[in-house]
């Protein structure tokens, strides 16, 4: 997994970092503040190789350390929670402290950081910077940088040199005594780091806010041959910054959060694959907001590919880990890969299973996205469990089948919705809907309703449908109607409800107008030739869904005007 990490890694150095900065403070050459500015919504500006220690070098000394040039706003600014304790305000002070020395050091050869330093170490100007990051309402555990008279000292490079020097006399000794080993991953031989950087980004799955350690040994049960730390899998320290600085990028740019996993993915090979082209990202935001769209991208996409119009892509490949936090450790849940041709294929796949009729019957529903799919099961997203949601991410992902648990939770949110008289969801029906396409090979499940669908269930699903209108229309709105009472068994026992609900039908005919009749009875009789000679008794769960879509489509297409719900277009003579 490291190695597939390692191709795409770029160019890299140890005590380098890739970080997000959100605040500027600014200053003129002569160190007169003018205020401070956001660099970014969200969580701010991504710049590349920003000076950076390792946790050992941080906590190293008998002082307190800090970053350079990029720190905390407590650490930079002394902008903390005014309920911290006295304790934590003096780890605050001294680190404050030695940032400021940092800058006078390096201004050695970068002169305009001797302004920032006489700008932090004012109290005066402290001060105003503080007020001004308050009624910015920044927050405590963002970061920021200096900018001197519109230079930004993370685009340049005269202080790097003195950095490279400075960081090399922070640098704890070897835990190997000097001995030289062959690197696991590049198979040189080196000498081992300490200790791997950390990987962050994993905060919202599990992880620590402060990163998780990928590669670590700090327990006995992990370590062999009487090797400490790192040294049970020996790396170069310019390799374990190249991986570590390579997946803290992906899960920053290309990952998807998937309850209490992150998937990340990333594509490989020599096809140049633009952003339009990245049908991962699809999964998360539909390429438009209509229906279809993103099948017709992805067949397009494919089209090209197998035409030979898109050569560049026949060779390219994806691949996806599943990550998540524990005890400070990444947990790597799964690596999946694959050629991009088969992601395209699934891509496509995916979203056509999914097409279904909107509740107004005029059109299809847009592109549902993944995490809309996944969270129609449930009330609230976090109440899915994990295993459900990554199994329904590896179906889409691998064309897979979609697990049973999976139908059982819809069916049942569904027949909820229904009894409540909640708006169907148009995802729910859609996972439902692709389910018995794939693991049942329904090919018969259309996105609109299908009067030619072979199985009773569907159509048993349509009688309940066109005898609640068919009631509405006789008695208008009477409360608790056909559906809040007998859906639910009809559900399950359809022979037991069905020919009660048929006979109370003729009630409701009856007080209706002759062509109106004439047509619900057609249709009645229509739905019930479909049926059979035998209404089934018992329907299994995959038949419960199947009369959830026929409800549900036959609904969408009254809703239509496809059929009268009224009056009909046109009175038929008698």
């Amino acid at each position: 997994m490291l190695d597939l990490v390692l191709q795409q890694a770029g160019v890299s150095e140890p005590g380098f970092a890739r970080k997000t900065v959100k605040w500027a403070i600014t200053c003129t050459e002569d160190g007169q503040y003018t205020g401070v500015v956001s660099l970014g919504e969200g969580k701010g500006r991504g710049f590349d190789a920003c000076p950076n220690l390792s946790q050992p070098e941080l906590i190293g000394g008998s002082e307190s350390r800090a970053h350079f040039l990029v720190e905390s706003l407590p650490t930079v600014t002394l902008y903390f929670d005014e309920k911290l304790e006295d304790k934590e305000r003096e780890k605050f002070f001294a680190k404050h402290s030695w940032f400021v020395d940092l800058l006078r050091l390096a201004a050695q050869d970068a002169p305009y950081l001797e302004a920032v330093a006489n700008l932090l170490a004012d109290a005066e100007t402290l001060a105003l910077i503080q007020t001004d990051l308050k009624q910015a309402k920044a927050k405590f555990t963002e970061s920021a940088v200096v900018i001197v008279d519109g230079i930004n000292p993370l685009n340049r490079d005269d202080w790097r040199d003195w950095w490279r020097g400075f960081r090399a006399s922070l640098r704890p000794p070897k835990v190997s005594g000097g001995q030289l080993m062959r690197c696991v991953l590049t198979g040189e031989v080196i000498e081992p780091v300490a200790t791997n950087p950390k990987i962050k980004g994993l905060a919202g799955v599990g992880g620590l806010s402060m990163g998780d350690v990928l590669a670590g040994f700090d327990k006995a049960a992990f370590q062999s041959y009487g090797l400490e730390q790192a040294a049970n899998a020996a790396m170069a320290e310019a390799t374990a910054t190249a991986y570590a600085e390579t997946l803290n990028r992906l899960i920053a740019d290309k990952s998807v959060k998937l309850g209490n996993t992150l998937a990340t993915y990333w594509f490989t090979g020599q096809g140049d694959i633009q952003v339009e082209d990245e049908v991962m990202a699809w999964f998360v935001e539909p390429p438009e907001q209509t229906a279809g769209a993103a099948e017709r991208h992805a067949h397009a996409l494919l089209t090209a590919i197998r035409t030979g119009q898109r050569a560049d892509l026949a060779n390219a490949r994806f691949v996806l880990l599943l990550l998540s936090g524990a005890a400070g450790r990444v947990m790597v849940r799964e690596v999946m890969q694959g050629s991009f041709e088969e992601l395209v294929t699934h891509t496509e796949a995916w979203f056509r299973d999914l097409s279904i009729v909107a509740r107004d019957g005029k059109s299809c529903a847009q592109d549902p996205k993944f995490l809309a799919v996944a969270g129609s099961l449930v009330r609230d997203l976090k109440d899915l469990p994990s295993p459900w949601l990554q199994q329904l991410w590896r179906a889409a992902i691998t064309g897979g089948l979609i697990a049973a648990a999976t139908l059982a939770q819809a069916v049942t949110r569904t027949r909820i919705d229904i009894i409540q008289d909640t708006p169907a969801s148009h995802a729910r029906m859609a996972l439902m809907k692709a389910y018995l396409i794939r693991n049942r090979g329904d090919n018969n499940m259309k996105p609109h309703m299908n009067p030619d669908h072979p199985h009773p269930a569907y159509h048993c699903g349509r009688a309940i449908a066109l005898f609640a209108r068919l009631q509405r229309a006789a008695l208008g709105d009477v409360g608790a109607g056909v559906v809040q009472r007998y859906y639910t068994a009809a559900s399950q026992t359809p022979g037991l409800i069905l020919g009660r609900l048929a006979a109370n039908a003729k009630n409701h005919l009856g007080k209706l107008d002759g062509g109106l009749a004439w047509w619900y009875e057609n249709q009645l009789a229509g739905i019930m030739s479909n049926i059979g000679d035998f209404v089934p008794r018992t329907l299994t769960l995959e038949e419960q869904s199947l009369f959830a879509l026929g409800y549900y489509q036959q609904l969408a297409a009254l809703n239509a005007g496809k059929q009268a719900t009224s009056e009909p277009e046109s009175t038929p003579s008698n």
